[in-house]
């Protein structure tokens, strides 16, 4: 369960045949969006809209999806939906929707034979809602994996997290879809999911840097953690970018590695502007916001095709 989303409405699209999908966060009229990505291989759409020097400061919705780069075409179903309902960036001709998207390779349990498109994308929208949402193997979560970093048959089942945090009016929750080369790990350091030896427990116990060989790495380019923070608090477009910024440390306290040469991380936030609240709070809440929807998506994440999950 989690509280009230302050306005923002999430939602799923899930391909349980080929273990693919997306997630669109819709956002209130207004908002505030930015990203910082610092992958060395992020697949995105519409990101540099979204820096503190750009003219347009407002994000109409926030796609997080599988497919690698095939899978931004969803975002064109997201599209369409908003246009249908009269929502973007006004001009002169119509009002054209500011959609930032970003993916997640997952192609392994679909061996590329099915991508999110613009209809998987509508879907998600119109499944949108202001409240407790599914978690793990579910939406752009659907056919991610963690915990690569000594090679494919040590790794476990990853998936979409949901972490809300309230303090009086303020609203701080974050999104996280966890597909990375490192383990997840628990509040007090230890793994929580990651990669496993072969005879039980953890690989790390043997490989504390957490490197086997070069050769056991995962190609860069195929592991990605994207997380989205959203919050009803009042922040100007440079708050907003440090405060995508500062969501790369919730990612830091749950991940190890993290923002290796082989990962994507990218992380967007948003922000409604409808509460006061002091930047240096929000900024504490979405820290801890993104770790707990980061290890969320792994207790919710089921075992796959062999690829043991924590929920069994």
């Amino acid at each position: 369960m989690s509280p009230d989303l302050a306005g923002f409405k999430i939602g799923h699209a899930t391909d349980d045949e080929f273990h693919t999908g997306c997630t669109v966060i819709l956002c209130p009229e207004q908002t505030i969006g930015s990203v910082d990505v610092r992958g060395p291989a992020p697949g995105t759409r519409e990101t540099a809209l979204l820096a503190p020097d750009k003219p347009i400061h407002y994000a109409n919705a926030v796609l997080l999806t599988g497919g690698s780069a095939f899978g931004l075409s969803a975002a064109d179903g997201v599209m369409r939906y908003l246009g249908e309902h009269g929502i973007g960036h006004v001009t002169p001709i119509r009002p054209i929707p500011i959609v930032p998207a970003a993916v997640v390779f997952d192609l392994g349990f679909s061996q590329g034979r099915r991508f999110p498109d613009a209809e998987m994308g509508y879907a998600a929208c119109v499944q949108a809602i202001n409240g407790p949402i599914g978690q793990g193997n579910i939406g752009a979560g659907a056919g991610v994996t963690i915990g690569k970093w000594g090679g494919f048959e040590h790794m476990m089942k990853g998936g979409f997290g949901l972490s809300v945090l309230q303090e009086g009016e303020l609203v701080v929750g974050a999104t996280a879809v966890t597909n990375p080369v490192g383990d997840i790990l628990a509040a007090d350091g230890t793994v929580l999911a990651g990669a496993r030896k072969s005879d039980g427990g953890w690989l790390a116990d043997d490989y504390p840097l957490r490197f086997v060989s070069q050769e056991r790495l995962p190609q860069m380019g195929t592991n990605t953690t994207l997380t989205a923070v959203f919050s009803n608090a009042k922040l100007t477009l440079p708050e907003v970018n440090r405060l995508a910024q500062r969501s790369h440390d919730g990612m830091a306290v749950a991940i190890r590695p993290i923002h290796s040469t082989h990962d994507g991380d990218t992380a967007f936030a948003l922000a409604s502007g409808q509460v006061d609240a002091p930047f240096e709070l929000v900024a504490a809440m979405a820290v801890t916001a993104v770790t707990e929807a980061i290890r969320n998506a792994v207790r919710h994440a089921q075992t796959l095709l062999g690829v043991p999950g924590l929920a069994g």
